[in-house]
């Protein structure tokens, strides 16, 4: 069976076309982060304009890769939340005049849900239940999976998401946006700083707070006043390694609270090298499997969208045309 994923969550524009829930026939990814690096962050009016601009393209050339007529196409999964309201009513409304025009049925996907499923497009087969960890640019959360439709949410940031601490440092430093990969990348050329920083720890709960680590990275470099170069990478390299501690830990805490010992890592910080370091590292340690999938599955995509609407359809899961975008999850 063919599924048409489309995912319009954000700043990409993606589709692709997965067979039978788990091989990935084509992936097809288009992103505007160019034309929002200049403001420092998403501007959601520019990201739907170029939605609408790309979405039928990007959807042709994930059908022309995977060299896939429209008519084999079985089932269409889109996103339909959480994420910016004008870029998701983009591909909702894209998804659902295909379906009405051709039949094919089509389902709403919640993207965080995917994520969570992304490593598994590069293993052989699901293995539940897992601890699932999302970091991101707009979400930090980890969840208890039992199953593709029994996901509880066990832990999560009070404030700022982890990515979205990145790239708020990155502009105080004024290294540019996005923030996450220009950080890890300066982060690795030392191995230690005389800056400390420090995540709320909260305590007896598996939450996250990043906040206040991000306030300490202003103090700090309005307190050096115009920071050198070298005392930006000193300061990154302090602020990833606290970030990342906390995701670990947490997550190694996850695991052994709810007795399972596999972690399924899904987001763009999920990209991050010493996260992959620190948490494989960390499992081995503990005999916890841990999951990552390659860079191009950790950012928003379209297979993820497919893989998981095709196993939710398998449950019996159906999506009507009064189906909507929604900026949070219900």
């Amino acid at each position: 069976m063919l599924t048409l994923g489309i995912e319009t969550s954000c700043d990409e524009t993606a589709a692709a076309v997965i067979k039978n829930g788990k091989t990935v026939i084509s992936s097809c990814v288009s992103s505007s982060v160019h034309l929002h690096s200049k403001f420092g962050g998403i501007i959601p009016e520019i990201a739907s304009r170029f939605h609408l601009e790309y979405i039928s393209p990007v959807v042709n050339k994930a059908l022309k890769k995977a060299n896939v007529p429209l008519a084999k196409i079985k089932l269409i999964a889109v996103t339909n939340t959480p994420g910016l309201v004008g870029s998701l009513l983009v591909g909702v409304s894209f998804a659902k005049a295909l379906s009405f025009a051709t039949e094919i049925p089509f389902i709403g996907v919640n993207h965080i849900n995917a994520h969570l499923f992304s490593p598994f497009l590069q293993q052989k087969k699901f293995q539940f239940p897992f601890i699932g960890l999302v970091v991101s640019g707009g979400h930090t959360s980890l969840a208890y999976v039992s199953d593709f439709n029994k996901i509880k949410i066990i832990g999560r940031t009070r404030d700022d998401a982890a990515g979205e601490a990145f790239d708020k440092v990155a502009k105080i430093l004024d290294l540019g946006y996005p923030g996450g990969p220009v950080i890890d990348k300066l982060s690795q050329t030392i191995n230690t700083s005389p800056f400390r920083f420090n995540c709320a720890r909260l305590e007896n709960t598996l939450d996250f707070s990043f906040s206040g680590i991000k306030t300490a990275v202003l103090y700090q470099s309005q307190k050096l006043k115009n920071p050198s170069k070298k005392h930006k990478t000193q300061i990154v390299y302090a602020f990833q390694k606290e970030v990342i501690d906390s995701l670990v830990s947490k997550s190694i805490n996850a695991c052994e609270k709810f007795k399972t010992n596999i972690i399924s890592v899904g987001g763009g910080v999920a990209c991050n090298s010493l996260l992959r370091e620190k948490l494989q590292e960390t499992g081995k340690k503990k005999h916890i499997k841990v999951l990552f999938s390659d860079p191009h599955f950790c950012l928003d995509n379209a297979a993820m969208i497919a893989m998981l609407g095709y196993q939710l359809y398998k449950k019996g899961v159906r999506s009507k045309y009064t189906l909507t975008a929604a900026a949070t999850s219900r």
